[in-house]
């Protein structure tokens, strides 16, 4: 097993480009399976309501995604905190059971999603007219969600163990299979909206594949037989470190549906009807969540150098790392604010035109989607600045503090989709993203404020007390 002292040795820069550049790549491809699938879908003969169908089963693969990271990314937090604290002897029994707990959730998610079937699929903001396409695509998908479910906790475990590189690998090849395999299954092979499904699920077993390889050659922990064996103690403790990511993919997943059903609702009340409104929202949701995935690599990659260095009690370079994070965060985020503001048009139309409709359906989908895909995205840099103080602080074992962040802009989001839209129809829906990004801010600044003063605090101590033992 390696030694981890490069964590707190190397420059912050030079450790932060090493580890988030890769993150960010993972966490972009992992999103661009669902993309792609759109990309292909929308602009094939089934044309915007393939987009609604995905957008349905998008919050069930969300809450799968959200279940591995919640085991995944505690497990990371874990393994990177014990290394830098010089107690790594137990991280093998985390690994183990966070990898035992990700199968056995996708089972569950299996379980539930088959035995609801279609009522499922209403609730989640279906219509007559897209249930068909959803039943099609889900029922493929959820067949494999227990072995992604490990690919992606495995993935977050890796990245900690120092090999981000080939995390982003497994991913890359995943993806590759998807994108080549998403024109020949829905086109050559005439298979549609399933094509796009086995497509997908293709591409996240071969990634399972390459990420189990990799427990033959960890660097900080042995994996054996021993470490699968349930252990509920350690288990909660990455609970308790994963829960900031968990609630984080729940919200998603919430303000997912609830906005979907208001799209609906209010759709139908306007010249757009049900599906247009629909469709362009999970276009949309694809378009932040490219951004926000962004946003969080920075954050998931500086993880394990800030949990080391926090065990370690270099607070001084943790300090360092939270303001490199912001920073880097703020300045992509404005960039894409002004592409998206600049080009709505330009990013709408990759996911097609309105697809197979022609005409006067084609017209309005435009008319909708351009200026909802500007007000939604209005202040997504803070979203993603809100999101990324979150991560840290679960990266410094503050999990009391990081959770209720987590989730702070999404429960302002929906309760503000279901009021707005009383005033300003369905285009209301869009407006309450802004107003709870803006408002959700407000209430983090004054918590990094406090985290930040405590930093500088212990920094103080910790050199005080090196002081003393040389004196």
């Amino acid at each position: 097993m390696e030694n981890s002292d490069y964590l707190g040795k190397e420059k912050v820069g030079k450790l932060l480009i090493k580890f988030a550049v890769p993150c960010i790549l993972s966490l972009i491809i992992s999103c661009l399976y669902n993309i792609v699938d759109q990309i292909f879908v929308g602009n094939s003969k089934v044309g915007y309501l393939g987009n609604a169908a995905t957008g349905v089963i998008f919050p069930i693969t969300v809450v799968g995604w959200g279940l591995s990271l919640f085991f995944g990314d505690g497990a990371a937090a874990w393994l990177s905190v014990s290394l830098g604290e010089g107690k790594g002897e137990k991280i093998h029994r985390a690994v183990g059971n966070a990898v035992l707990a990700s199968f056995l959730s996708g089972c569950i998610v299996i379980l539930v999603a088959y035995l609801w079937g279609d009522k499922l699929l209403m609730i989640l903001g279906g219509t007559e007219a897209n249930i068909p396409l959803a039943h099609d695509y889900g029922i493929i998908i959820y067949a494999m969600m227990p072995i992604a479910l490990v690919q992606n906790c495995l993935a977050a475990i890796i990245r900690a163990d120092g090999s981000p590189g080939y995390a982003m690998f497994a991913m890359i090849v995943g993806a590759i299979i998807n994108i080549i395999g998403d024109p020949i299954a829905i086109y050559v092979l005439d298979l549609g909206i399933k094509g796009a499904a086995y497509a997908t699920i293709i591409g996240q077993f071969v990634s399972f594949v390459i990420c189990a390889c990799y427990l033959v050659r960890s660097k900080t922990f042995k994996i054996k037989l021993a470490s699968f064996v349930p252990d509920f103690k350690i288990l909660l403790k990455i609970m308790a470190l994963g829960a900031s990511s968990f609630l984080t993919q729940l919200c998603i997943v919430a303000t997912t549906i609830v906005n979907n059903i208001l799209f609906v609702r209010y759709g139908m009340k306007s010249k757009f009807g049900a599906d247009i409104p629909l469709a362009a929202f999970v276009v949309i949701m694809k378009l932040f969540q490219i951004v926000l995935n962004i946003a969080i690599g920075i954050a998931v990659g500086a993880q394990p150098i800030v949990g080391y260095n926090y065990g370690a009690k270099k607070y001084g370079r943790v300090k360092q790392l939270l303001k490199l994070v912001l920073i880097w965060t703020g300045v992509i985020c404005l960039l894409f604010t002004v592409l998206f503001e600049a080009l709505p048009r330009a990013f709408i139309s990759m996911f097609g035109m309105g697809g197979g409709a022609k005409g006067l359906d084609a017209e309005l989908y435009m008319q909708f989607a351009v200026p909802c895909l500007r007000i939604y995205v209005m202040f997504i840099v803070f979203t993603c600045l809100q999101k990324v103080c979150s991560i840290f602080l679960q990266s410094i074992g503050r999990a009391r503090l990081a959770a209720p962040l987590s989730f702070l802009r999404d429960i302002l989001l929906i309760l503000l989709a279901c009021l707005v839209p009383l005033g300003l129809g369905v285009m209301g829906v869009a407006w309450a993203a802004p107003i709870a990004d803006a408002a959700a801010i407000l209430v983090t600044l004054p918590v990094m404020i406090m985290v930040w003063k405590k930093l500088g605090l212990q920094e103080k101590e910790t050199i005080a007390e090196e002081n003393f033992s040389v004196n």
